[in-house]
């Protein structure tokens, strides 16, 4: 209507409005995933240790997003440098969300423990079961985790969590 209005009358300003985002009132909140669920769920990847379990403990300790995680090529993996840390940027397989996606992560913790084993699969892929030069497939990585994420720590918990408990964290201690 704002702009309606502004074009009717041949204003020469911008809409104040524009740019608003008002999500709907059905809109379901994203939870933060508990630190204590965190850690119940980090030692159950500690005993599994296999590729999606490998991905979520990833995931913990970097605030990544699922696609970044899975779409990992193993030269994104830096553990010789004195901050060991992971390079996100875009590759042919796996786009970045915002070019603000670009970064680099400190490896710490659980992160740091499974970029260790990355390095040593073998496979060019930090996760070739979910990507290859050609594609990279988290919505199947999304599903068969965050099944398993609620059997772990309960219903409310979902892969995305993670992202949201990393941000809380890191506000903790700024």
């Amino acid at each position: 209507m704002t702009n309606f209005a502004i074009n009717e009358i041949g204003l020469k300003i911008r809409n104040p409005f524009a740019g608003v985002y008002i999500p709907p009132s059905d809109a379901q909140k994203r939870l933060a995933v508990s630190i204590e669920d965190i850690r119940r769920i980090q030692a159950e990847c500690f005993k599994r240790d296999d590729e999606l379990r490998n991905i979520v403990a990833l995931i913990t300790d970097t605030g990544m997003r699922l696609a970044e995680a899975v779409g990992l090529h193993q030269d994104d993996l830096v553990l010789d440098a004195d901050v060991p840390h992971v390079q996100v940027c875009e590759h042919p397989w796996r786009s970045l969300k915002t070019s603000n996606s670009h970064r680099v992560i400190p490896l710490v913790g659980a992160s740091l423990w499974v970029a260790e084993r990355i390095k040593q699969n073998g496979s060019a892929y930090a996760f070739p079961r979910y990507a290859n030069g050609i594609k990279c497939n988290s919505n199947s990585a999304s599903a068969a985790l965050n099944k398993w994420i609620k059997q772990v720590a309960g219903i409310s918990n979902v892969i995305h969590g993670f992202r949201h408990s990393f941000r809380d964290r890191l506000r903790a201690v700024s």
